[in-house]
């Protein structure tokens, strides 16, 4: 079944505010392997001019699929998401994430494609502090695998 053409253009609440900490910080850091002192050492992040200590780029990911739930979850889409891959993923920041951060989401979905037999979901999230400075936009491809038969 193809996903619902009308979604595309929809935005969804804010979500709950999302605090980034020092340590979730660094365990994001850890977790991929990035080993840079401007994520786990307040001094060094002061010195080459931040507030605080930074995150990783793709940190944002943590917050944007939270977000992003809210679409996926939505049974009015009729999104099966066990058939789901990860299509895409791209971000644009407007500054670091940073430790202290108060951040919110807003949930959008861009563009819903049949291609193949395969449904391509096009979501976006916008992540800004509760004070409402955008921080970072990320955009992600969903491909709702179809059935083994529409694809031969």
């Amino acid at each position: 079944m193809a996903l619902d053409q009308s979604f595309i253009g929809r935005s969804y609440p804010p979500s709950p505010v999302y605090e980034v900490s020092r340590e979730k910080i660094r365990e994001f850091a850890d977790a991929i392997g990035e080993t840079g002192a401007v994520h786990r050492d307040t001094e060094a992040a002061r010195a080459a001019g931040y507030p605080d200590v930074i995150a990783p780029p793709t940190f944002a990911v943590l917050i944007s699929m939270k977000a992003n739930d809210v679409i996926i979850n939505d049974p009015d889409l009729g999104l099966d998401y066990s058939r789901v891959v990860h299509g895409d993923q791209a971000f644009v920041h407007h500054r670091p994430i940073r430790a202290g951060d108060r951040l919110v989401a807003v949930a959008h979905v861009d563009d819903v494609q049949t291609r193949a037999g395969n449904d391509m979901l096009t979501v976006r999230a916008e992540l800004s502090t509760e004070d409402g400075e955008p921080v970072t936009t990320t955009r992600a491809l969903l491909v709702s695998r179809g059935p083994e038969e529409a694809q031969a």
